[in-house]
């Protein structure tokens, strides 16, 4: 399970949070739980693929992408800069582990962030 290369992965997946989800969920087809569910068979495609992703431990970056209504001059002042708003950083960091993990208490250490972009919305990975 451990890996010590140094090469970055990109993967082109718009980033996504992990929804607190109930039993109801099975059969009420939630927003945020559809999208989640998308987001996780995205990343095991990437698996299928070949793409090594269980790399522990592991330094993520979440890029989500600038809205479109923004003014130039703002997003131009956001690009690469920390996203501050909701979705927070631990829901990221959920549905990757469950999307990447079967077990995701093999996960002892990571570094993450989740920045700006004026890009569509992708995840980086790397050793640490």
């Amino acid at each position: 399970m451990f890996s010590l290369e140094t090469s970055v992965i990109t993967i082109n997946v718009e980033p996504c949070s992990k929804p607190r989800m109930s039993r109801s969920d099975k059969w009420k087809k939630r927003q945020c739980v559809t999208k989640f569910f998308a987001f996780r068979d995205a990343i095991k495609q990437e698996i299928s693929k070949g793409t090594k992703l269980d790399i522990i431990p592991y330094d993520i970056e979440f890029y989500v992408q600038i809205p479109k209504s923004w003014s130039k001059k703002k997003k131009e002042e956001h690009i690469g800069k920390p996203h501050l708003p909701r979705p927070d950083l631990d829901n990221y960091i959920k549905a990757w582990n469950d999307s990447v993990f079967e077990e995701d208490s093999v996960v002892w250490k990571f570094k993450a962030s989740k920045l700006w972009t004026d890009k569509p919305g992708h995840i980086k990975i790397s050793s640490l």
